[in-house]
């Protein structure tokens, strides 16, 4: 009898290729993180191992802490994913992405009631916009000073503590003294008074925030815009107000129609605001609008033509794709009025709601209620002393909750809260469970659990 050997078989190359996607070669070794790998990877293999890492990130719809919009609806990103090849800056090769980017503008500045067309740009969310508009009000107080005579070297803004860093940033970066009005147990924005006792020849300007990043509260916008009308006519000064409005700008013309804010406020001359936010479109838009061309000094403008054709720009960043303009544009075009009414509705009333809820939760009072924007702030009353906000915070962490504790700015230190940003994709059937998983949190710290708490068994 003759025995055949059999000779081992070497499995062919592209034999991994037909096995399951957790099989393949390119899942059972560590693939390099910092360096570019020595090969070719199948996609669905690259798109696998970069898809399963990114679960270890939270879930952005249950992420309480940020205002970026986190939902979009399913011909949007359509619409944002045929656009992401067309470069924004090149006006000249993609000019129907620049003529939506200037009828977003218009519709931003008629937005804001802006007294003739819109005169404005596009930008990198609202940090981009804020450098910008800085930049102009530094620009117009130089030119006056210079005009008149005077130095120019000691420029000065007026800004609360409560403030987002990008202010910060501004001065920084473009040698303007910041004037910080601080904030008080109590007291989250800014006053007149303060405004006025802080402001000089130097001003370059007055920023004033529609909706606080802290508590969502809107600042005295009008009193402080009136305070400064007597101060410039006593002084002769003409110290203009530029208007935060990353937060409220896509709210307040809603929820708050007869508000007096923007542009009807003769001192605002410009007003910037986040798409990315209350514009309902995914991050990074931002718009920054002037009351008009005037506002805008013009050798801040550059014209560029080595693309092909003259383009006017007035940007920081210069290629970015045109894909969330094109989103920012879409939005205006299907909700109208009507439809970013009833969505600030719906987010006001839930974020009320759920406001509502955790102050009857019993160790809680409200900072703010939702009412200006969809975002509000609460804190432990005083006489809770065994836990604080940030161990709630952790807690809910467990559930999946992102939701952010700090504390309150400068000479406010003291003040620490929890604070809930309600935007579009959260629905009140989610408002309830985070509800009902603050009161387990509060039922954990309180040691009134009526049932012990599970321990979860290690499994593959």
């Amino acid at each position: 009898m003759v025995t055949k050997k059999i000779e081992a078989i070497e499995p062919d190359e592209t034999d991994w290729m037909l096995a399951p996607a957790y099989g393949r070669r390119g899942m059972t070794r560590p693939v390099p993180k910092y360096r570019l790998p020595d090969h070719e990877m199948d996609p669905d293999t690259a798109y696998g191992i970069i898809h399963d890492e990114l679960m270890l990130d939270g879930n952005a719809r249950l992420n309480m802490a940020t205002f970026v919009t986190t939902w979009m609806e399913p011909q949007a990103e359509k619409l944002m994913a045929e656009s992401f090849d067309k470069n924004m800056i090149d006006k000249d090769e993609y000019p129907q992405t620049a003529a939506i980017e200037a009828r977003c503008v218009n519709i931003v500045s008629n937005l804001f009631n802006a007294p003739e067309e819109g005169v404005g740009a596009s930008a990198v969310g609202s940090s981009e916009a804020i450098m910008l508009a800085g930049m102009a009000l530094k620009w117009r107080w130089r030119d006056r000073r210079r005009a008149a005579g005077k130095p120019t070297d000691k420029p000065n803004l007026i800004l609360g503590a409560n403030v987002q860093v990008v202010w910060e940033k501004f001065c920084r970066y473009w040698e303007v003294e910041p004037k910080y009005i601080p904030m008080e147990k109590g007291r989250y924005v800014i006053t007149p008074e303060e405004v006025v006792r802080l402001t000089d020849e130097n001003t370059i300007g007055v920023v004033a925030i529609l909706g606080t990043t802290f508590t969502g509260e809107f600042e005295p916008i009008e009193a402080i815009h009136e305070a400064l009308v007597e101060q410039n006519a006593q002084t002769g000064w003409e110290i203009p107000m530029h208007i935060d409005g990353a937060s409220g700008g896509f709210v307040a013309p809603f929820l708050h129609p007869d508000l007096r804010w923007d542009f009807r406020l003769p001192l605002v001359k410009s007003i910037n605001a986040s798409g990315h936010k209350y514009g309902l479109v995914y991050p990074g838009v931002g718009w920054v609008v002037w009351r008009s061309h005037e506002d805008l000094p013009e050798d801040l403008i550059f014209h560029v033509n080595y693309l092909g054709g003259d383009m006017p720009t007035f940007t920081l960043n210069f290629s970015r794709p045109g894909n969330q303009v094109v989103g920012q544009y879409y939005n205006f075009l299907r909700l109208g009025r009507a439809g970013y009414l009833q969505i600030m509705e719906t987010l006001r009333d839930t974020a009320m709601e759920l406001a509502k809820g955790i102050a009857e939760i019993g160790p809680f009072e409200l900072v703010s209620d939702g009412s200006a924007i969809p975002v509000f702030a609460f804190k432990l009353k005083d006489a809770v002393t065994s836990y604080s906000v940030f161990d709630v915070s952790d807690k809910l962490r467990q559930y999946g909750w992102q939701v952010p504790a700090y504390t309150m700015p400068e000479h406010a230190e003291e003040v620490a809260v929890l604070r809930v940003v309600v935007r579009e994709g959260f629905s009140a059937d989610m408002a309830e469970m985070l509800l009902e998983d603050i009161r387990k949190t509060v039922e954990h710290f309180d040691g009134r659990s009526d049932h012990a708490p599970q321990v979860q068994a290690f499994a593959h």
